[in-house]
Parts: structure tokens; sequence; C-alpha cells
């Protein structure tokens, strides 16, 4: 029903910034929950942030708040994360989900996106 293509991973150095795209296939795009997880290597999958489809009460993980940035363009059925003031420690593969309550778990994914933070 929902597919999700995350783009915009890369190595970039302690300190910089990334901007994260998750493109939504669908008609019903604002009536999602948007997230995104990630997963680095040995530890298991972590929230990072969500957005309902109004795009208000955005929601973060600890290590997330104050750099990182969830916003959305329903017209273009788009999902952002803006990371700035990158460590080494957000490493990961990024996922972007998608579901249709907060009474669901997220059952829809994309493939991922490769985010290296060298120091």
């Amino acid at each position: 029903q929902v597919q999700l293509v995350e783009s915009g991973g890369g190595l970039v150095q302690a300190g910089g910034s990334l901007r994260l795209s998750c493109a939504a296939s669908g008609r019903t795009f604002s009536s999602y929950i948007m997230g995104w997880f990630r997963q680095a290597p040995g530890k298991e999958r972590e929230f990072v942030a969500s957005i309902p489809g109004s795009g208000s009460r955005t929601s973060y993980a600890e290590s997330a708040k104050g750099r990182f940035t969830i916003s959305r363009d329903n017209a273009k059925n788009t999902v952002y994360l803006q990371m700035n003031s990158l460590k080494p420690e957000d490493t990961a593969v990024y996922y972007c989900a998608a579901r249709k309550s907060i009474l669901l778990n997220y059952n829809y994914w994309g493939q991922g996106t490769q985010v290296t933070v060298s120091s």
C-alpha cells in the first residue's frame, strides 16, 4: 500500500550536517504518521524521530533533540530528517517508516540509507 525510498545518506566529518529524504508512494500520505529509525552495527534498531500527518507534535529520541529536525511536505509525499552537529555515534543505517495510527506498529519500511560520521 505504501512504498518508501530513503536518500541523502553519505560520509561526513564530525560536526557536519546531512539531510535525509524519504519519498512515499500512495495517495494518502498525509494520513500517515512517519518516523525515522536507525541501526548501527552490532546494535538494535532504535527510534530517532516521528511526525504526525499534520506536522505538529514531533517527537525525538533524547540523542536527537537539539540536533535533528524532522519535517514533512505532504504536497511532495516526502518526509525529511535534517541532521546537524553529527557525531561518530550517529553512524548507522537510517530507515524511514510509516504507520496509520499510534495504536499500530510501524508496518511500512524503506530500504535504508547509510550515514557514516568520521572523527
